[in-house]
């Protein structure tokens, strides 16, 4: 089980990587599934690939706070997204590279699985260019429907 401190941390960590928020837009997005965790990275990780993304890798982040002295569960970070979108972003707009491939966090919480995510759109606020809004709107709704796909499931 995460504790509540370490809930804490990853939150922190998170929110480090977070904007300040625009009038009507969350911070971040998260879904709980009732699945234990292995059964729910490896849904979340068949439905990214059904919206027609990749999974690019999954580091493991809990070896290293289980050695800084955490107790906790599972805790991966999935990376993912279509590699020619990112590849022509990255050339158009080197500024976003940092935020390429996008991520989900991917904690076990006693049975359920929560995962967590930054709003896509939140990239809007430091990077106007409404050709760049309508991709970080796509990215949003393609992760809400993949967070409803995997906790319904």
């Amino acid at each position: 089980m995460i504790g509540t401190r370490l809930r804490h941390l990853i939150l922190a960590a998170l929110a480090l990587g977070a904007f300040a928020a625009p009038a009507g837009a969350e911070e971040l997005m998260m879904a709980r599934v009732d699945r234990a965790f292995p059964e729910a990275i490896t849904q979340l990780q068949a439905v990214i690939r059904a919206h027609g993304y990749t999974v690019s890798r999954v580091q493991r982040v809990d070896v290293g706070l289980t050695a800084s002295g955490y107790a906790t569960a599972e805790y991966r970070v999935v990376f993912y997204g279509k590699p020619d979108e990112i590849h022509a972003l990255s050339r158009s707009h080197p500024e976003l590279i940092p935020y390429l491939p996008l991520m989900i966090v991917v904690m076990a919480e006693n049975e359920e699985t929560v995962l967590v995510s930054l709003n896509p759109t939140k990239l809007s606020q430091y990077f106007p260019d409404a050709p760049l809004g309508r991709q970080f709107a796509r990215w949003e709704q393609d992760l809400r429907s993949v967070f409803r796909a995997v906790a319904e499931h």
